[in-house]
């Protein structure tokens, strides 16, 4: 058993983007899994639907990871989280209308890792998020 005071909470937050959809179209299009195939970055090497509110992706050089809908909070918030608790982490849409048809998307990743592998992972998935948030505002 892992010493849980060694843990810390990451975070990492992706910036603003404006999204051409309404608040409550962009939540339904985060909520469905199989949309974040479009969203990953070109180093995807797997993507594969598991069941209706989960997806398994892999980058390049790196393990698999499943994550699953949490959470939707319509139309503000979409939270996934990983499956497995090897990699405790989750990733939060949380969206705020402009207007009837435009919206602001910011992602949030919050993991619960040791210092040492917080260290490891903080610049891809910095990397990582910002790709989704970016490939997110040309929906």
């Amino acid at each position: 058993m892992q010493d849980n005071k060694l843990k810390k909470l990451m975070e990492l937050n992706s910036n603003k983007v404006i999204v051409q959809k309404s608040a409550s179209a962009l939540c339904a299009h985060l909520s469905d899994v199989k949309n974040f195939e479009k969203l990953m970055p070109d180093t995807i090497s797997k993507f594969e639907v598991i069941r209706k509110d989960a997806f398994i992706f892999a980058l390049r050089g790196m393990p698999e990871i499943a994550l699953e809908v949490k959470e939707i909070i319509s139309p503000s918030k979409v939270t996934l989280g990983a499956i497995s608790d090897k990699i405790p982490f989750t990733l939060i849409g949380n969206i705020e209308a402009i207007d009837d048809n435009t919206s602001y998307i910011e992602l949030k990743f919050q993991g619960d890792f040791n210092p040492m592998m917080a260290m490891m992972v903080k610049a891809p998935v910095s990397k990582f998020i910002e790709t989704l948030s970016s490939n997110l505002g040309t929906i």
